[in-house]
C-alpha cells in the first residue's frame, strides 16, 4: 500500500560530479542545498552577495557581475550607523564605507570568475513580492530596516518575472554558454505577506519560470527541480517544518537533498560521497578518552582515509 504520492523527477542528462563546479544563488533554501554540497566536498560556491529572494534583484546582481559594473560611493548609503547597499543582503553591511565597497567589489570579481568556470548554476526563487524605493524607483533586495514608508510593496507580474528570468539566463550565457541551469522554487512559505498572498506570489514564480522552461531554445540546458512540490506534497505534515512552521527542518532538507542527489548527482560519485560522509561523521566523533591507545589508532586510521581521498580529489580539504 502507498500512503503518499512521490513527485516524479527525470534523471538529468548533465549530472554533477566531483569535477563539476556548482554555483547556488537565491533564497535561504539555496543555502540549505549549498551546505549539502559543502558537506560532501563538491566544488561549490553560494550567494556571494547574501540571500536574495526575488527574481529582479537576482537579475540586477547578475547583470552587474557580467558587465563588471563595480560598486562606487553612489551605490551605498548610511543608515543606523552602518553602510548598506540595496542590492545585497545586510550580512555584507559594514560600519566603514570603504570596507563595504571593497567587499562588494571583491564579491563581484569572484562571482565573475565563478560564473565563467561553473558547470552548473542552481537558482532558487523565493517570492514575487518586492519593495520599491520611492525616491530612486529601485527594486531592492533588502530594506536594511529602513522605515517602510520609504518603499512601495508590489507583486511582480508573471510577465515581468518571465522577462527577468530570461534576462538572467542570457546574461550568464554571454559569460558561459555551456553552463547547466537548474531552477527551483523555494519551499519556504513567506507568511508575513499573508497566507493567500504567499500562494499568489509562488504561483507567479511558477507561471513565469515554466514559461521559460517550455519555450527554451534547444541548445539551452535548463532544468527544473521540484523542491517546493516535494515539501508540499511528499512531506505533507508539520513534523517536517522547523519551529516557525515556515522553514523545512533538517529532516526535510535531508530528504529533499536525497531526491536531488538521486537525479542530479552522477552515479560514479556516490561511492566518493559515502567515503566523505564516513570521514565527516568520524571528524565529529567525540571520544570519552582522547588519550587512549584505541582513540589514537582511530585518529591515525582517519588521517590515512583523509589523505587517500585528498590524493584522489586534490580540491578536497577536511
Amino acid at each position: 500500500m502507498q500512503f503518499r504520492t512521490q513527485i516524479p523527477i527525470s534523471k538529468t542528462n548533465n549530472p554533477i560530479d566531483y569535477n563539476s563546479k556548482v554555483i547556488s544563488l537565491g533564497s535561504c533554501f539555496a543555502e540549505n542545498m549549498a551546505e549539502k554540497f559543502d558537506y560532501f566536498k563538491f566544488q561549490s560556491e553560494t550567494n556571494s552577495f547574501g540571500i536574495i529572494f526575488n527574481p529582479v534583484s537576482i537579475e540586477t546582481i547578475i547583470k552587474r557581475v557580467v558587465q563588471q559594473e563595480f560598486y562606487t560611493e553612489k551605490d551605498v548609503f548610511f543608515y543606523n550607523e552602518r553602510w548598506h547597499s540595496y542590492e545585497v543582503h545586510s550580512d555584507l553591511s559594514n560600519s566603514d564605507r570603504q570596507e563595504l565597497l571593497e567587499t562588494l567589489n571583491k564579491a563581484l570579481s569572484e562571482t565573475y570568475k565563478q560564473l565563467t568556470e561553473a558547470t552548473h548554476i542552481i537558482i532558487t526563487y523565493g517570492t514575487s513580492w518586492i519593495y520599491r524605493n520611492i525616491e530612486s524607483d529601485q527594486i531592492v533586495a533588502n530594506c536594511h530596516k529602513v522605515p517602510q514608508k520609504q518603499f512601495l510593496k508590489e507583486l511582480l507580474s508573471v510577465e515581468v518575472i518571465q522577462k527577468s528570468i530570461q534576462n538572467t539566463i542570457e546574461f550568464i550565457q554571454t559569460l558561459n554558454p555551456n553552463i547547466n541551469f537548474i531552477f527551483t522554487i523555494s519551499p519556504v512559505r513567506h507568511i508575513k505577506d499573508g497566507f493567500v498572498e504567499n500562494q499568489l506570489s509562488k504561483s507567479h514564480l511558477f507561471a513565469a519560470l515554466h514559461f521559460n522552461l517550455k519555450s527554451k531554445i534547444s541548445n539551452l540546458k535548463l532544468e527544473y527541480f521540484p523542491s517546493y512540490e516535494i515539501m508540499i506534497d511528499e512531506l505533507r505534515d508539520y513534523r517536517f517544518y522547523s519551529e516557525d512552521m515556515l522553514h523545512p527542518n533538517q529532516v526535510a532538507i535531508d530528504y529533499i537533498w536525497n531526491r536531488f542527489s538521486e537525479n542530479y548527482i552522477d552515479e560514479s560519485s556516490v561511492s566518493l560521497m559515502q567515503e566523505v560522509d564516513e570521514i565527516q561523521k568520524s571528524l565529529r566523533h567525540r571520544s570519552f578518552n582522547p588519550e587512549s591507545e584505541q582513540h589514537q589508532k582511530f585518529l591515525a586510521k582517519l588521517q590515512q582515509k583523509m589523505e587517500l581521498l585528498e590524493k584522489k580529489l586534490p580540491h578536497i580539504r577536511f
